[in-house]
């Protein structure tokens, strides 16, 4: 770099550091960083589809055309909800190899045309056999859309708001289920099938919207690094940060990830010899060879902390309060379905507002410390219900005070769960793998996600109708052991660059490793930024 440069930029000087980094709310984030936010604001639609397609079945399957047009039973009713998990955990697992091949951009467009196909399905389905197809296609892409929006969202993060642009992925999805609340409620009163066909076809819009827009924005910077477009990945990062190429903000972190990329490439080779040199059967097994690394010491305790998350965040009870809401009021003692779809809507408000504190205040709060309040409230909020439910359970006609008491303390629970195990829950397995894991690993937890939702999405209703208010003490003890596991076993990750994550994990630490990394770093640091000066040159 010249002198003139460094002149310019001297009060922006840094000194590479790999501690947390100074976090900020996310309103003066997002204002430093207007075209991040509205990159990661518009992939977050895949969050609503998300959000979508969970709410508007539990309604739906309430309303009387749909219940003419598809008796079913119980255990199919429980089975229609849960397919779309199903599917998604299908679709998570699939989204790894694209993601890393054509790009996180490009997988998003993938899932947004799968959508579009098992929308129109499930919209114009004449029998339960196209209903569940196009559930389970509409799940494939919602696993998709859950495994790499966030992933997206995490690579173009700058670290003081990473956790704030994540929970956009939260917050998109609670805004999905408010609209389906409301739409369904909106659309009871008519009198066709139309009741609940145009519920189902209105997502349409969202995959159209997601598909074609998203191929205006930049693809992800890490990603153009790990396929060797490094001046593009240059270009792209200053258009995120709005500094200019030679800014020294700029080169530190295109260096970071550079350092991160070639030690990754330079492990692989050292690792995996025999399948070098290119070629499609060398590049399957390295994949494959991938999967196997992430149980490896350092990597497993993040594969771990991912997927004990996404399990906790299921079994806490939330995701069965969205999908069976008018069953679970109605079982607390609310009569009338206009009552019951009603208290239903107001669990998707309070969800959707009970985000925002976390979108704007995360990356100051930090990770650990909300989910460990969060979860004692949780905790609190089931053990009152249970308490509640089984003195009333079977005598609630003149007891209608104590089944909306149930009713409030439901409302605390998911405002609890909102805030925290929500977002959170997305936020710390998109940050804590290297950038040769993140797809594959983030692709296993988010399945792990999917496949809890679907065991919760067919076991509700049969407690509920069979163990009544144990069911609250079964979600209960579950929100306990969630607060016992984040205590004793997950780290902060508040204000660290994804780069600097093996520092926390542990990842690295063999003495060949360690080698690899220290001569990758002394090549590549200094002023080498591509187009500029090469390695061995400044």
């Amino acid at each position: 770099m010249s002198d003139s440069i460094k002149q310019e930029y001297a009060d922006d000087a840094i000194v590479h550091d790999h501690g947390p980094k100074k976090t900020t709310n996310a309103l003066r984030g997002f204002i430093d960083n207007p075209f991040v936010f509205a990159t990661a604001l518009f992939a977050s639609i895949g969050g609503i589809t998300f959000g979508y397609d969970q709410g508007v079945i539990s309604g739906v399957q309430e309303m009387e055309t749909f219940v003419q047009r598809f008796p079913m039973s119980s255990t199919e009713n429980g089975f229609v909800v849960a397919i779309l998990e199903l599917g998604a955990w299908a679709g998570s697992w699939l989204s790894a190899y694209p993601a890393d091949r054509f790009s996180r951009k490009y997988t998003i467009v993938i899932a947004c045309i799968v959508f579009l196909i098992g929308s129109a399905f499930q919209g114009g389905a004449q029998n339960v056999s196209y209903l569940m197809a196009g559930r389970f296609i509409c799940g494939m892409s919602v696993g998709s859309l859950s495994t790499v929006v966030p992933m997206y969202q995490s690579e173009i993060a700058p670290p003081e708001v990473r956790g704030s642009l994540v929970s956009l992925q939260q917050l998109a999805i609670t805004l999905g289920i408010l609209i389906a609340f409301w739409i369904n409620f909106g659309c009871q009163y008519i009198d066709s099938e139309a009741q609940w066909r145009i519920p189902l076809c209105l997502q349409i819009i969202l995959g159209i919207l997601l598909g074609i827009g998203i191929l205006f924005f930049p693809f992800s910077p890490r990603w153009l690094m790990s396929n060797g477009r490094e001046e593009e990945a240059l270009k792209v990062l200053s258009k995120l940060r709005r500094r200019p190429i030679d800014h020294p903000v700029i080169q530190e972190e295109w260096r970071e990830i550079k350092i991160s990329v070639e030690f990754d490439n330079e492990l692989e080779r050292h690792q995996y010899p025999q399948y070098q040199g290119g070629g499609v059967k060398n590049d399957m097994m390295i994949g494959l060879m991938g999967y196997r690394d992430l149980f490896r010491p350092g990597m497993f305790r993040r594969l771990a902390i991912g997927c004990v998350l996404m399990f906790f965040q299921q079994f806490c009870g939330t995701n069965s309060l969205i999908y069976y809401a008018p069953k679970i009021f109605q079982s607390l003692g609310l009569s009338g379905q206009t009552i019951s779809l009603l208290a239903t809507g107001v669990v998707g408000i309070i969800n959707f507002i009970a985000t925002w504190p976390t979108v704007m205040f995360l990356d100051v709060m930090g990770r650990k410390i909300t989910l460990i309040v969060a979860g004692c409230f949780m905790t609190l909020c089931m053990v009152i219900i249970s308490i509640i439910s089984a003195l009333y359970q079977d005598n609630w006609v003149g007891n209608e005070g104590k089944g909306w008491a149930c009713v409030a303390m439901t409302y605390v629970f998911i405002a609890n769960f909102a805030y925290a195990w929500g977002p959170i829950g997305w936020v710390i397995p998109a940050e804590i793998f290297p950038l040769r894991a993140r797809a594959k690993g983030m692709s296993i937890t988010t399945s792990s996600n999917w496949m809890c939702n679907f065991i919760i999405a067919q076991i509700t209703p049969i407690m509920l109708s069979s163990i009544g208010y144990g069911t609250y003490v079964f979600f209960a003890c579950f929100c306990f052991l969630s607060v016992i596991f984040v205590i004793f076993f997950v780290p902060e990750t508040k204000g660290r660059s994804l780069e600097d994550m093996d520092e926390l994990f542990g990842g690295g630490s063999a003495k060949t490793d360690n080698e690899i990394l220290q001569r990758i770093e002394q090549q590549y640091s200094g002023t080498y930024v591509p187009g500029i000066e090469k390695p061995g040159t400044a």
